[in-house]
């Protein structure tokens, strides 16, 4: 598989394409936004804007993933970002992770984008499974996971300590033949039967 094809992928309220490093500003407010930093991992003390200048500006060399910027179609801004990444060419699976700013959230863009990012690596890249980890107590984030047809497939439980809590972690995963029935929106599937 070759991520090197960077594509902007547009949907009505958000448009998907490749980062700059220009984007690395808007990112280091995004990474640093506490519910970011609560339902994804603390920041590392080695963490610099200029490191995660240098990130954003090499998303577009990754010939091994796929790393795209979330934005806001009215303005161009940078909301968030969704990445498919661990390719598995045995398995013909991937990793997919998003992070969405407060700017765009509560307004379906992370729906949205999640499932732009899912149906490019099935209908375009030809991937079998897309995986996820999300924490227990991330409400938000599980829904928008199922809302795109991503079904749990296990839990490890108390798997990590954060804030003085033990919190579980929860796997998830969708299949291409299950996206093909549904492309997305599992919630139609089977609407208007019987």
């Amino acid at each position: 598989m070759d991520f090197s094809v960077k594509p902007v992928l547009t949907g009505a309220r958000t448009v998907l394409r490749p980062f700059t490093a220009r984007d690395a500003d808007v990112m280091w407010e995004i990474i640093g936004d506490p519910e970011v930093v609560r339902f994804t991992y603390p920041p590392a003390l080695d963490l610099t804007r200029e490191r995660v200048r240098d990130w954003y500006g090499s998303r577009g060399e990754q010939p091994d993933r796929l790393d795209l910027a979330v934005t806001d179609p009215a303005d161009g801004g940078v909301l968030g970002e969704v990445v498919l990444y661990e390719w598995d060419p045995a398995a013909r699976s991937c990793t997919f992770r998003t992070l969405i700013g407060p700017r765009g959230r509560g307004r379906g863009i992370g729906t949205e984008a999640t499932r732009l990012i899912v149906g490019h690596g099935f209908e375009q890249l030809g991937l079998h499974r897309v995986q996820l980890e999300v924490y227990g107590d991330n409400h938000r984030a599980r829904r928008v996971y199922e809302k795109a047809g991503f079904v749990v497939e296990g839990v490890r439980r108390e798997a990590e300590r954060r804030d003085g809590v033990w919190v579980d972690e929860v796997l998830m995963a969708v299949l291409d033949h299950e996206w093909a029935v549904h492309r997305g929106h599992p919630e139609t599937v089977g609407a208007g039967d019987g």
